[in-house]
């Protein structure tokens, strides 16, 4: 939704003025620049929900944070760069206020330089061999990296970046060729070696073209946005070309992979699978991913896509359904993995509510089953589908089956509209707040189901984890402090209790049509808050029941941001607490001693201390030999990770009679839902929640 704002002041012709007079390197536009970040200052003055100072504090945490951006690797800079630069710490504030950009102009200047002066560095590095015996370690993580102290230091940390990058491509090359079964020569070390160098020398080429072709305003979002993120990490600049890339929806007929992706520092990050894309069905690519490679088909180079813009990614990555695409990425744990992926036409049918029967003989029958994935509503199509409406239709159809109980599932539900999940509550409940949305100076304003009629009733348990965020956290903490719905899931939840709006930058300016497109800022106008007074900022929804997952030991949600919106709380309203579930002690005990019995939770948390293992140890070696036998034993232990769950004994799932004409109208269709029933059936959170809605029928 965007924000008609107001026009932000009126006294532009003195900024135009002021920037008429401001250094001007080559290719710069002063006005527009001046004119851009008055706008955006007045902008969030007046509109973020807990506006900063600008001031000293507020300049030190730009300053760190953009250079740690702008060369998260340590590969540009080095120290007696940021001597010079160090100059501006405290004055960045004072540049803004005044349109300036002068820390800015001496930055780009001091990367541009590290840039030329690196392009000389890898040409000579890999003209000559490696020597992978030498013992060595190469620190993979740029935050655990000081600037290196000279020239001579920087050199040397991309003799290892080179070396370490040589490795990973001999190692790959070395494991193919000992599968390979044909009577081929095979070919030597020597050689095998000296075409790895080649083939990066090929990259870093094509990477140093790529940053010579970089816009001074792609470099200028980059200092914008590190600007609006000190503020929170969900208000950002977003050129107009940035903000079709944002809005990139690969869940309609776009032929894709189906993921949405954005940068985070020289990689490429997976935000989001889309249910149902390609992606989704391959199940190998994950939230969280960094995107290192890109290659089309089997047989191509991969492309590094370290430094791309995100549009040129996702160019790399789209393609024609029935195209292969493979991506080379980096894990959580810190794993590479090559992961080939069949482009097809993502489709949006599996981003809507669906339902099936879940039944468990013996233990318990007949319990509907609800899968959300996001909080959606079409506002741009007349009858468009809404999510309430779809859950309501869901529910009528499993009432219809007599079911003794519904789960709803909002595990890796990132939210979406505030109405929706309003009208979805009051499905449970009779009419009562859902949620107070507080602006900035301003009373909270009570979001309330006003109708009186109740869809369902009976036993409900609502399914999330650490990705279920925004709505899906509203949905919960509302049925939670109702005691309407029994919560079940990790630790937490996302932990996002804050409102973002799209405000159009043309718009809070009258004229000036010489300088615009401006873009558009993206701000945090509101935060949520439980109807008890609670936030679901950074804390997110503790569930009734926590089972353990394979982040349980990491943190990971809004907590793990820079900068993040702290925690509050304001007065509660008045609500009908109906307390339906009564003691849950004996509850929680049960579900804890099946945990404690249960082979595959115990390889879960296995799996989350070696994945919590991983991410701390950021450090490789260089030799050749060992870190071959390191990759190896790492493998291994994932390979025995990625088999935790298998078939469910005594677990049936099955459609609703009523849904499987339209399952059956297309073949495609039916495949999803083949592979969607065959994954619930290996769900090992699925099968704990029936038993935990056994105990909670049975009471």
């Amino acid at each position: 939704m965007k924000m008609r704002g107001p026009i932000f002041f009126s006294l532009l012709a003195l900024v135009l003025f002021v920037g008429a007079f401001l250094p001007r390197p080559e290719g710069t536009n002063p006005e527009k620049e001046a004119v851009l970040m008055q706008t955006m200052l007045e902008g969030l003055r007046q509109l973020h929900y807990a506006p900063l100072e600008l001031d000293d504090a507020f300049s030190q945490k730009l300053y760190k944070l953009y250079l740690d951006r702008i060369d998260s690797g340590r590969r540009w800079l080095t120290q007696e760069d940021i001597v010079k630069l160090e100059v501006y710490k405290n004055d960045l504030d004072d540049e803004a206020r005044a349109s300036s950009y002068e820390f800015f102009n001496q930055s780009l200047e001091a990367l541009n330089a590290g840039i030329e002066k690196t392009k000389g560095f890898y040409k000579d590095i890999l003209a000559q061999p490696f020597d992978f015996s030498v013992q060595e370690e190469f620190e993979v993580d740029g935050d655990k990296k000081e600037f290196p102290k000279n020239d001579l230091e920087l050199r040397e940390s991309w003799r290892q970046l080179l070396k370490y990058e040589a490795m990973l491509r001999l190692t790959d090359k070395l494991e193919a060729q000992e599968k390979d079964e044909s009577k081929e020569e095979k070919k030597s070390m020597t050689e095998l070696e000296a075409e790895v160098r080649e083939d990066l020398t090929e990259t870093y080429d094509d990477l140093f073209e790529r940053l010579g072709k970089l816009r001074r305003m792609d470099r200028i979002s980059d200092y914008l946005n590190a600007f609006t993120n000190v503020y929170d990490p969900h208000t950002g600049y977003f050129e107009p070309k940035d903000k079709e890339d944002f809005d990139i929806n690969m869940s309609g007929t776009l032929e894709g992979i189906g993921a949405r992706l954005q940068t985070d520092g020289d990689f490429t990050k997976v935000v989001s699978i889309v249910p149902g894309g390609p992606a989704w069905k391959q199940k190998d690519l994950e939230t969280s991913d960094l995107i290192m490679k890109v290659a089309q088909e089997n047989d191509e180079e991969p492309v590094n896509v370290s430094g791309y813009r995100i549009d040129d990614v996702v160019k790399l990555i789209r393609g024609k359904k029935g195209t292969t695409v493979r991506l080379t990425v980096k894990k959580v744990d810190g794993s590479i993995q090559v992961i080939s992926i069949e482009r097809d036409v993502v489709i949006i049918d599996e981003s809507y509510a669906k339902s099936v029967i879940l039944n468990q003989p013996g233990k318990i029958e007949n319990v509907g089953y609800i899968k959300l994935p996001r909080f959606y509503a079409d506002f741009n199509r007349r009858g468009g589908r809404a999510c309430a409406a779809d859950v309501a239709k869901e529910l009528d159809k499993l009432k219809a089956q007599n079911v003794n109980g519904i789960i709803l599932d909002l595990r890796n539900n990132g939210g979406g509209s505030l109405s929706e999940v309003v009208s979805m509550s009051g499905l449970f409940i009779e009419d009562g707040p859902i949620v107070q949305v507080k602006a900035r100076g301003m009373m909270p304003k009570v979001q309330r189901d006003n109708k009186s009629t109740v869809q369902y009733d009976g036993p409900l348990i609502i399914m999330v984890n650490q990705f279920s965020a925004s709505a899906s956290e509203i949905l919960a903490a509302a049925m939670q402090d109702y005691g309407r719905a029994l919560i079940v899931g990790s630790k937490s939840t996302f932990g996002k209790g804050t409102v973002q709006r799209f405000v159009d930058l043309d718009m809070a300016i009258s004229g000036y049509n010489e300088i615009k497109p401006l873009g558009e800022l993206k701000m945090t106008i509101q935060k949520f808050y439980r109807i008890d007074g609670g936030s679901t900022q950074l804390r997110g929804v503790t569930p009734d029941v926590i089972l353990p997952d394979r982040y349980h030991f990491i943190e990971v949600g809004e907590k793990d941001h820079e900068y993040p919106m702290d925690w509050s709380e304001i007065s509660a309203v008045n609500y009908d607490k109906q307390n339906r579930l009564g003691d849950l002690t004996d509850i929680k005990r049960a579900s804890g001693e099946r945990v404690k019995q249960s082979e595959a939770f115990r390889m879960v948390l296995e799996s989350a201390k070696y994945l919590a293992e991983q991410r701390d140890d950021t450090q490789y070696t260089l030799n050749l030999e060992q870190f071959r036998k390191e990759s190896e034993e790492m493998e291994a232990r994932a390979d025995k990770y990625d088999n935790i769950f298998t078939e469910i004994d005594n677990l049936e799932v099955n459609n609703l009679a009523v849904d499987m004409d339209h399952i059956n109208s297309d073949e495609s269709r039916v495949a999803r839902n083949d592979e969607w029933l065959k994954s619930l059936r290996k769900d090992v959170y699925v099968d704990e929640v029936l038993s935990i809605m056994k105990d909670m029928t049975q009471q």
